[in-house]
């Protein structure tokens, strides 16, 4: 049986499926998945046994410029790669219009999805053939297990979920003999991110233990503020600029990873590495960080989750965002040493 998933974005999206292929590969061994995904995430669909081929879609760069983007031949390009076979199943696994159903409905076969009380987009039920009611109240990786369960027709697994992707080896590995760690230190929401402080004090206490920390980055913003980390610490390093298969590189040679609610702090889980993310305005129980060897650390805090972009708590706090206030560097420490069952040589 041959399928096409659409999940184009974000990493932590991407992810989240996974879990889902792998449960169809396990209860259907003759399947085989070919990915629509934005093309900066193609490596991660490429890594699992069950994905034949990752067709990379570049719809963050195209709303930059369609009109390039058209005229050059790109678009066509991708709409051949798209119909180049017909498909027994398409599983839009986003359910959102534009990122997603319209791709759908140019490929190939018969399409299968969200229904209206399940979909991010209601209005995207209509092009599918096939609608599933699948709760929201539960982890996005829960709700993709389900929708692939009902839509192949087979038994969902009561088992944890398998990415799909720990046994992977993943490239030369690393050479450096002394344990480190890596905090992933970026995050989009100016409400996700842990107070700055908070990080110089986490790297104070990583490094009296012997570790090395190393800082990866993704734009200036966030390389400013790893120079600015790094400046007083001899013991941590400023990653160069990676690509995600540098990255997973990096990630598996760690001893472990902090981090915050990002795409990165979900590859570090998929991967197996262990580790803590923290989390104040976002919901961990929808979109948490999930795996054997990862934990969550919840902010108790009156206004959290807020689920905004921004905080805009008006009583007295030592720290921004005010949510964080109990989550000390401390606290987020020793639930990493707990976690990663780690201590000092």
């Amino acid at each position: 049986m041959k399928v096409l998933i659409v999940k184009t974005s974000s990493l932590g999206d991407v992810i989240h499926t996974l879990p889902a292929v792998t449960d169809a590969a396990t209860a259907m061994p003759a399947i085989r998945f070919d990915w629509v995904v934005e093309e900066a995430f193609a490596e991660i669909p490429d890594l699992h046994p069950a994905v034949n081929r990752a067709i990379p879609i570049a719809l963050r760069r195209w709303r930059k410029g369609w009109k390039a983007a058209f005229s050059s031949g790109e678009i066509a390009a991708f709409l051949r790669d798209l119909r180049l076979e017909s498909y027994d199943l398409i599983i839009d696994a986003q359910g959102l219009m534009f990122k997603s159903a319209l791709v759908a409905m140019l490929a190939k076969g018969l399409r299968a999805g969200y229904d209206r009380s399940s979909a991010r987009d209601p209005w995207v039920a209509p092009t599918y053939k096939n609608r599933y009611t699948i709760s929201r109240e539960q982890h996005a990786i829960a709700r993709v297990r389900q929708l692939f369960a009902q839509a192949l027709n087979y038994k969902l697994p009561e088992t944890a979920p398998e990415y799909g992707l720990s046994n992977i080896q993943i490239g030369g590995g690393q050479t450096e003999n002394s344990p480190y760690l890596v905090f992933l230190h970026g995050t989009t929401w100016p409400s996700k991110h842990w107070p700055e402080r908070y990080w110089a004090e986490l790297i104070t206490l990583a490094t009296q233990q012997g570790l090395t920390v190393h800082l990866p980055w993704g734009g200036s913003e966030e390389r400013a503020r790893a120079e600015r980390l790094a400046a007083d610490h001899p013991a941590v390093q400023i990653l160069p600029q990676m690509n995600l298969t540098e990255l997973m590189q990096e990630l598996r040679g760690a001893v472990g990873v902090i981090g915050l609610d990002s795409g990165l702090s979900h590859l570090a889980a998929a991967l197996a590495v262990p580790g803590v993310t923290i989390y104040g305005a976002t919901r961990a129980d929808l979109t948490g960080v999930m795996g054997a060897h990862h934990q969550n650390l919840v902010a108790e805090f009156p206004c959290a989750p807020c689920l905004k972009q921004v905080c805009d708590y008006v009583g007295e706090s030592s720290v921004q965002p005010a949510c964080y206030e109990q989550l000390t560097p401390m606290a987020v420490w020793d639930r990493f040493k707990k976690q990663a069952q780690w201590t000092a040589a």
